[in-house]
């Protein structure tokens, strides 16, 4: 991830399906209990936007990056997240300024159009 001033925030999208949401519930939870101020999201269970799998989206600050990509980290128990920045642009931000915990997926990026 790049550490230029033009980031203003990050997303981690925490994907799951029918077998994982109570993984994806679990670690959650934990987050929740955890860190006060990310802005936690709406669950969607079918895809969403370029999101290929079912999400919900954590919203954080960049002082929060370390301390909240190491705990998902920890606590994810196999779920694919996506990590991305916030600068602006949204197809930038889901390839060069994306990355993957877990097994990578590929986006559809044409939905960010």
């Amino acid at each position: 991830m790049n550490d230029d001033q033009s980031i203003t925030g990050y997303h981690a999208h925490i994907y799951y399906d029918a077998g994982t949401k109570p993984a994806a519930e679990r670690l959650r939870a934990k987050l929740e209990r955890a860190f006060d101020e990310p802005v936690y999201g709406r669950w969607h269970d079918r895809p969403v936007g370029p999101h290929p799998r079912w999400s919900y989206q954590v919203a954080f600050a960049p002082k929060q990056h370390d301390a909240i990509v190491a705990f998902i980290d920890t606590h994810r128990e196999g779920l694919t997240v996506l990590l991305h920045e916030q600068t602006g642009d949204a197809i930038r931000d889901h390839t060069a300024g994306a990355s993957f915990l877990g097994d990578a997926v590929e986006l559809n990026l044409h939905n960010l159009d």
